[in-house]
């Protein structure tokens, strides 16, 4: 069953948490569906693991039919694996960043892609959905060359991608995260290793309190939900060293190990 993290008489935002079975050797993921005045996008719908179950769990609330766009914030195949599938079985187009324009072509057959790709500029910009709008917001390198984060002016919701993925599984993931001093340890390792580097965190941070927030929803894991657990991810974001931060000539050397099979 998704999560419904907002809904209105015109607008709803659906999370579904625990599309891929548990235990196996896949990451867990979250996939969005936000509808406006009958039209809608899917966020980040995942690979192929999760698309049957998506498509007939968001069929019970919005039919596939009247989806406008595919939306990824990147182009991993966490994210988008499933592409081909989401062309031949609705209209709706990808919404990407244009880095990953010609790229995204190799997870479909050819010419599915053909016109259905809306390229998306580095500055972003604002997508007309029914009768509102996603915000496209700059969030490149976190951790992605090409990385976009959406903002529902609506529902106040910012979805994330990568940024804010903590380690959760089970009834973890769909639990929403207030004291963010406690989810530290879930997050941290991740986000040491996958984000480029501290000086695209404090310039994301920057940007992302001029916006009025009522929850961080990420691709891995749980929402982090109200303003004081939201004020202290941006605090800890922006003091994080990661990525190439933490690299020197120490981790670029000739190999001398074998590989074991």
């Amino acid at each position: 069953m998704p999560i419904e993290l907002y809904r209105d008489p015109q607008h709803a935002c659906l999370m579904f948490a625990d599309l891929i079975e548990e235990g196996g050797h896949a990451v867990q993921a979250n996939q969005f569906l936000v509808v406006d005045n009958g039209t809608g996008a899917i966020i980040d719908p995942g690979g192929n693991l999760a698309f049957n179950e998506l498509f007939l769990g968001m069929s019970r609330y919005f039919s596939p039919q009247r989806l406008s766009y595919v939306m990824a914030s990147h182009a991993d195949p966490d994210i988008i694996a499933s592409l081909d599938r989401w062309l031949t079985s609705t209209k709706a187009d990808l919404v990407i960043s244009k880095v990953w324009e010609r790229f995204v072509p190799h997870f479909t057959k050819v010419g599915k892609t053909e016109d259905r790709i809306i390229g998306v500029a580095d500055a972003g910009g604002r997508l007309p959905l029914g009768k509102s709008e996603l915000w496209l917001l700059p969030a490149h390198f976190l951790h992605s060359e090409g990385n976009f984060h959406f903002y529902d002016p609506i529902s106040r919701i910012l979805f994330t991608g990568d940024l804010g993925a903590s380690v959760l599984t089970g009834e973890e993931s769909k639990q929403a995260i207030t004291d963010v001093r406690k989810h530290v340890p879930r997050m941290e390792g991740f986000h040491r290793r996958y984000m480029v580097a501290n000086k695209v965190l404090r310039l994301w941070v920057r940007m992302a309190r001029q916006l009025d927030i009522s929850m961080l929803v990420p691709q891995h894991g749980a929402p982090i939900v109200g303003a004081p657990a939201i004020a202290a991810f941006f605090d800890w974001a922006e003091s994080l060293a990661c990525g190439i931060d933490l690299f020197d000539e120490q981790a670029y050397q000739i190999p001398t190990q074998n590989i074991a099979h």
